[in-house]
Parts: structure tokens; C-alpha cells; sequence
């Protein structure tokens, strides 16, 4: 079943999840503008969660989710907020949601897990979860190994509930592929952070609009723990003192604080400008409406156009 039949929207599209960035505010635009809104509970408490979510409800009427970080602190109180507030829809990360999902599907949630292999997504649905997001290496934040043309048919094959795909898709072409690679809709991320409405400093979005086809590139692959951002000094010194062995309490140094840097207060130099591999795609700042309805639009075209040449 295509996505927006399955969450109620009008284009097959989930927001990413993006710690600091994925506000309230922004999450309803993205409702607005057709696509299904994740708030993000990364790097808030559950308070400050639940606020978000009230922000939310008062400037949208459309369908909206949170994504959970399950590695967070307060990650026990976050799910029972998305429970109290009513939330219909989870997206999680960071591990698996096996200790939530019977109260979650007792709320009446839809729970998505982004997963970054076969064996997590098995397991994802083994627990109950109602579908999974196939998030390849070429997303921004924490990755995993595969890339998403890899990734999305092997779990597509097997697994038996819905399959959204992630990672590098940020126009018509990238959603029409994730289609054809048997993912019944797109999660993006980094194509919005140029979006008008998007919260992060004018630094950062200017950042993504500059940057190159080679400029996302990922730390920490090393130590395991890596991460996509845009290239600038904290990643060349983050890279340099990896492979001079540093452990990684002293790479944390780099990273600590570096991502409210870079959304609060637009350093591009030590901040971590997290952007996927399809940052050499996005040139402007547009409004979230007219992304998504390109998106849509133009995936609806180049389908046309393959229909008529056959």
C-alpha cells in the first residue's frame, strides 16, 4: 500500500527526524504541505517534547509523528508523552523500539523503525512494528553501511510490511526510484534544511546550497559510530586525529556541542552541519510546499514520460 494511503497524507513523503532541527513549527509545514511532519525528540526532555507537540497541534490540523532517539536520557518519559499527547505516528532510531511498542500499539500508534539492515528490519518486524525506514549510507547524521540502492530491495525482500526508503533522495527522480527499488514512499531530510521555513541558522542553510557532490563526507567510520556531515575544519581535524588512533573520549571533544553550534548558532567552522551526499543537488532556499509538490510533481512527470517511450 503507498505511504500516504497508509498515514493519511497527500504525498508519500516523511520528514526526517533531525535532532535540533525538527521543530514543532517546522513539523507542521511539512503537514501542511502534504507530507507527514516528524517532531524530533532528540536532544530534548519529554517536557520540552510535549510543548513541541502542542506547537504543533495549534498550527496544523494534518497528520504529524515524532521521531524517538531511543539512546536518549529520557527516552522512558518521551514514550509515554507521545501516548498522552496522542500521537499517531512514531518514527525511531538508534536502536530497536521493542520495549515501547506494546504500549505504543495499544495506543493505537503506527510505529516506523529506521533501519540500516536486513537482520534489524526482520527483527523490527518480529516485534510488531508496522513498517520500517531503509535508511541507506548517503543520509545525513548517523549512517550505516549500505547505500540505499543496496539496502531498500534486500529489505524489501525480506520483509512483509511496508518499506519506506531514505538516504540521498531529495527530488522527483529520487522518490520515483525508491518506488521501483519496492519502498512505498521517501523519508527526506536534507533537501528541507534549505527549505524557507526550516529553523537552522542562515549559516547552515547557506552551507547545504554551497556545498559540493563530495562535500558530505562521514567521521567516526573507525571507532563505529559514523556520521555524515558537511566538510569544514572540525571534520578535517576529526579525520586527522582518527587515523592517528585517538580514542574516542579525546574525538568527542570535536563533536561535543557541535551540532547546536552549527542549527543555534550558524558556526560553520567547528559546528556539525549534518547534510547527506545529495546536498549537491539543493541551489535554493524554497518554501516547504513548493518541495514537496516538486518532488511529487516531477516524480509524476518523468513516469509519464517513461510510459510514453514504451
Amino acid at each position: 500500500m503507498e505511504l500516504k494511503n497508509i498515514l493519511g497524507i497527500k504525498y508519500p513523503i516523511i520528514q526526517g527526524g533531525m535532532a535540533r532541527i525538527a521543530t514543532g513549527a517546522f513539523a507542521a509545514a511539512v503537514s501542511n504541505a502534504g507530507g507527514m511532519g516528524i517532531i524530533a525528540a532528540g536532544g530534548i526532555n519529554a517536557e520540552q517534547l510535549r510543548e513541541e507537540i502542542k506547537i504543533a497541534k495549534g498550527l496544523t490540523d494534518k497528520p504529524f509523528g515524532v521521531n524517538i532517539m531511543l539512546i536518549d536520557r529520557d527516552v522512558d518519559n518521551c514514550a509515554k508523552v507521545v501516548i498522552e499527547e496522542g500521537i499517531k505516528f512514531v518514527t525511531t532510531g538508534a536502536g530497536t523500539p521493542d520495549a515501547y511498542l506494546p504500549a505504543w500499539k495499544e495506543a493505537g500508534i503506527k510505529v516506523f523503525p529506521v533501519v540500516a539492515s536486513v537482520a534489524t528490519a526482520k527483527r523490527a518486524e518480529r516485534s510488531g512494528a508496522d513498517g520500517v525506514i531503509a535508511e541507506g549510507t548517503e543520509a545525513g547524521g548517523h549512517i550505516g553501511e549500505l547505500t540505499t540502492m543496496a539496502l531498500v530491495p534486500q529489505i524489501k525482500a525480506a520483509v512483509s510490511i511496508p518499506v519506506v526508503a531514505a538516504g540521498g533522495i531529495a527530488s522527483g527522480a529520487g522518490l520515483l526510484a525508491a518506488i521501483s527499488l519496492g519502498a512505498c514512499g521517501a523519508q527526506i531530510g536534507t533537501v528541507l534544511l534549505a527549505a524557507s521555513e526550516c529553523p537552522i541558522h542562515e549559516n547552515y542553510k547557506q552551507a547545504v546550497i554551497k556545498a559540493k557532490d563530495i562535500d558530505a563526507v562521514a567521521i567516526g567510520r573507525i571507532g563505529g559510530i559514523p556520521l555524515r556531515t558537511l566538510r569544514n575544519q572540525m571534520t578535517r581535524n576529526y579525520l586527522a586525529r582518527e587515523k592517528e588512533g585517538a580514542t574516542k573520549e579525546e574525538l568527542e571533544e570535536f563533536t561535543l556541542g557541535s551540532l547546536k553550534r552549527a542549527v543555534i548558532e550558524g558556526d560553520t567552522v567547528s559546528g556539525s552541519l549534518m547534510a547527506g551526499q545529495v546536498a549537491g543537488l539543493i541551489k535554493e532556499v524554497r518554501s516547504v510546499k513548493e518541495i514537496l509538490d516538486d518532488i511529487y510533481s516531477e516524480s509524476l512527470e518523468i513516469l509519464a514520460d517513461m510510459k510514453a517511450e514504451s
